[in-house]
């Protein structure tokens, strides 16, 4: 997304924290109504294309929004959706991305309320994990012949009961309505989010060994000073790995090719 469409998700975003600063505000409620509303916006191609007429004056888009919503969703996602569309978009479909990732940000947002939001990350992380090293999974959650019903009960099975209900219902969202993205790209962008609810970035750590609490908060520590921000560890373990550890932040790999930086994050491990 870019251009216009950035700067309208970012004032939907900012919409979205003003809102739930509220206590009275259910932002788990609110992310199961705009996922509903991006559900609609995806299928009502012409409705989109109205709703994202550079034409037309955003006060007319706006009021329409609120006579097609008003009953059906709380005034708060009244006002979130009524406020999107008096932005400009460079493209229709941006609304619907925008109204989706605004859905997932309120979910971190519940989680991060109820103080789950390091458990959301974490079981966020070993579900992608445990997709990707099952096939036979990844295959059932991605056939489009089956049904949402079938889908949501194999997700019920997987994670019911052992993983916290944000995290069950943003996978399900994700697996149920994909728009394109794979479960692999679907996740991250949950990371993202998540990150982002923080002010903190997201490490891929991957260790010979497993890494004990004090490790963790050294090679966190080591990170944060070199980013200048908070740094989530999501850890896998290899035995393989060159050097015993190799961190991705974003596109950048730390390993053997940035070795003063490596040697900084493997001394921070050794204490």
């Amino acid at each position: 997304m870019i251009g216009a469409s950035r700067e309208a998700l970012v004032a939907g975003r900012q919409n979205l924290e003003s809102l739930t600063d509220s206590t009275s505000v259910d932002a788990a409620k609110l992310a199961e109504e705009l996922t509903a509303v991006t559900a609609v916006l995806d299928r009502e191609v012409s409705l989109r294309r109205v709703l994202t007429d550079p034409s037309r004056s955003g006060q007319d888009k706006a009021q329409l929004v609120t006579s097609l919503l008003t009953g059906q969703v709380s005034g708060e996602a009244v006002d979130l959706v009524s406020g999107l569309v008096r932005s400009r978009w460079s493209g229709s479909r941006d609304l619907v991305d925008a109204t989706e990732e605004l859905a997932a940000y309120a979910e971190i947002i519940a989680a991060d309320k109820a103080g789950a939001l390091d458990d959301v990350e974490d079981e966020l992380f070993r579900f992608g994990r445990v997709v990707s090293g099952s096939h036979e999974l990844r295959a059932a959650l991605t056939e489009p012949k089956a049904g949402a019903v079938a889908k949501a009960g194999l997700i019920g099975k997987l994670l019911g009961g052992r993983a916290n209900a944000g995290t069950v219902r943003l996978v399900t969202a994700l697996v149920n309505v994909p728009r394109g993205r794979s479960l692999e790209q679907g996740l991250e962008s949950y990371s993202k989010l998540a990150a982002a609810r923080r002010g903190r970035v997201v490490a891929l750590v991957t260790t010979a060994v497993p890494l004990s609490d004090t490790q963790k908060e050294r090679l966190s520590g080591a990170l944060a000073r070199m980013y200048g921000r908070q740094v989530h560890l999501n850890i896998d373990v290899d035995p393989e790995v060159v050097g015993g550890v190799r961190v991705q932040i974003g596109d950048e790999i730390i390993n053997g090719t940035v070795s003063s930086r490596l040697e900084g994050a493997r001394q921070s491990l050794e204490g």
